[in-house]
């Protein structure tokens, strides 16, 4: 039987050949993080959200010719990933 990590590791190829994305690397473990941050900072159902809006994003960015997959795989996340603990921390304080 297979992991959970597996079975994501297989999935996401599977999603990514499907969308003709083999090429694109994705690091599911980054992408779960975030979901994490979004579903404890925010509410859960953010983490989706979160993490969908952040993929769109760096697809804009990346189709553009702004900045590499990578790059813009790693800015869209790292936004949301502040904004999301910015979120929390006014929520904190009452603000």
């Amino acid at each position: 039987m297979k992991s959970q990590d597996e079975t994501l590791e297989d999935w996401c190829r599977a999603l990514l050949q499907a969308l003709e994305l083999e090429d694109v690397e994705i690091d599911v473990s980054e992408v779960l993080a975030l979901a994490g941050v979004a579903a404890h900072a925010v509410v859960r159902p953010a983490a989706p959200l979160t993490t969908f809006i952040a993929g769109f994003a760096a697809g804009l960015a990346s189709g553009s010719g702004q900045a590499t997959d990578e790059v813009s795989m790693q800015a869209a996340m790292a936004v949301a990933r502040q904004l999301a603990k910015d979120h929390a921390a006014a929520e904190a304080s009452g603000a």
